[in-house]
């Protein structure tokens, strides 16, 4: 059996920015992190970057509250760095304004005035241009030798809900410019966004809701011409019984003496039968959700994308959990 790791057989050859999104709740952050770690192992370089503000970057790899820098935040599995960036709007828009039009003083004066906040919220396609463009300059960005800084940028992009309009930039600045500085970067950010080097990925649990705003998020990017990356399963739930026994505790016919039995044979006598009914109810909830896992699993083979599963972690989520997906990625040929 070919090691997929060894031999660099990934699904995503040629894709430099990776864009992971997914419905609230689903684990996207962490999904980001561990793609990042695994698209860094083997001695390569990887930008993540965070777009909403919530410090989840630095709560993952337990360091202070990121500053508006590339910062290396780990090293990755066989060598390479993940370093880490979490876009501050006021800073970057002065950088753009600086960059431009030549008024970083002005900005600053702006920042104090409150005038950043007005202007991003009369004009939400400006901040997703300047957030995309930060992240799509990294991506372009090379050396003085002239290659690439980054093997790899990856994302922590918004929700699901609003993927669509924050990557589709071109559309959303059009009211705002249709010549000039503004538009000649929604330009450049499209040229990135739309080309084979991007993927969009989406995280999602085996859950009714999660999965329908994955599959929807995937019909709208592709309607709007954006590149549809892998669909990444997270806190799957292993079945613990097997296919007759989910089926038995599912029709609540799992024989209560057996249980009692089982129980005492394996030396707890004292409140067994109570101990059974409890066992015995647990084991109907969790056939009830082994059955919704493998339904909902079903609806994403529709969607005919590569397809990840990250397990549910019983100890929580710590740092070396968050290695242990990214090796699980690597496995399944995510990185």
């Amino acid at each position: 059996m070919v090691d997929r790791v060894s031999a660099k057989d990934t699904d995503w050859d040629g894709v430099r920015l990776h864009v992971v999104t997914g419905k609230g709740g689903t684990g996207k952050t962490t999904v980001a992190a561990a793609l990042a770690l695994a698209l860094a192992a083997g001695g390569r370089k990887v930008l993540l970057v965070e777009v909403e503000g919530r410090q989840g970057i630095a709560q993952l790899f337990d360091c202070p509250p990121l500053p508006y820098e590339e910062r290396r935040v780990a090293v990755a599995p066989d060598g390479g760095d993940v370093y880490a960036l979490a876009i501050d709007t006021e800073e970057a828009l002065i950088e753009y304004l600086e960059m431009f039009y030549n008024l970083k003083r002005a900005g600053k004066a702006m920042t104090r005035l409150g005038v950043v906040d007005f202007v991003t919220a009369i004009a939400p396609g400006l901040r997703d241009v300047i957030l995309t463009g930060k992240t799509s300059e990294a991506v372009r960005r090379r050396d003085s030798s002239g290659a690439f800084v980054y093997d790899a940028v990856v994302m922590d992009a918004p929700p699901t809900g609003r993927i669509t309009k924050f990557l589709n930039v071109n559309e959303e600045v059009s009211g705002l410019a249709k010549v000039g500085p503004i538009r000649n970067h929604a330009d450049t950010v499209m040229r990135v966004v739309r080309s084979p080097e991007t993927a969009v990925h989406f995280v999602t649990l085996l859950e009714e809701m999660p999965v329908q705003e994955t599959m929807d998020g995937v019909a709208e990017l592709r309607a709007a011409g954006l590149p549809v990356g892998g669909v990444i399963i997270n806190m799957e739930h292993p079945p613990m019984l097997d296919d007759d026994a989910l089926a038995a505790a599912a029709e609540g016919a799992l024989d209560p003496d057996a249980v009692v039995r089982g129980l005492k044979a394996a030396g707890l006598e004292h409140g067994a039968e109570s101990i059974a009914a409890v066992l015995t109810a647990e084991a109907a909830e969790h056939a009830r959700r082994t059955a919704l896992q493998r339904r909902e699993k079903r609806r994403l083979e529709t969607l005919d994308r590569p397809r990840y599963v990250l397990p549910l972690l019983p100890d929580g989520m710590d740092l070396a959990g968050l290695y242990d997906l990214a090796q699980a990625l690597r496995e399944q040929g995510a990185a």
